[in-house]
């Protein structure tokens, strides 16, 4: 993982994941709290759109590339300061342009902390990994 990833400080798992499956997990640390000293809710959409998104990403082609188009998160128990998260995200179905996934953060004890689903739009591309623009409408 690059960029914005190693920041977070979390990393896929490579045992756990499989096609249509993607595992994600890492240690809380005090950058990932709150004002209320409690695990920031945007780790947790981050964890949640990380591990759906990979499960996504283990079933795409070589000129085929995805991007997120709503996540939704819902916020169970909350994480601490050196707690072990672990994000599983499954892949529940998969068409030409549009994925469907779910996914569940639970902590080292197997507590279930917060649960997700979102969808990813795919395309072909042809090398740029960038989506096609469509040109802007006239009114």
């Amino acid at each position: 993982m690059s960029g914005f990833h190693r920041y977070v400080g979390f990393a896929i798992e490579p045992k756990g994941s499989s096609h249509g499956i993607c595992r994600v997990s890492g240690q809380v640390e005090e950058r990932h709290l709150n004002i209320n000293r409690v695990v920031h809710g945007g780790v947790y959409a981050t964890l949640l759109d990380t591990a759906m998104g990979g499960a996504v990403v283990s079933t795409l082609t070589g000129d085929e590339s995805t991007a997120t188009t709503s996540l939704y998160v819902d916020f169970v128990r909350s994480a601490r300061l050196g707690q072990y998260l672990t994000a599983t995200g499954t892949l529940t179905r998969r068409g030409r342009h549009i994925a469907f996934a779910d996914g569940v953060i639970t902590d080292e004890e197997g507590v279930v902390l917060g649960r997700g689903h979102g969808t990813w739009y795919i395309w072909e591309h042809a090398g740029s990994g960038i989506p096609p623009r469509h040109p802007p409408r006239r009114t």
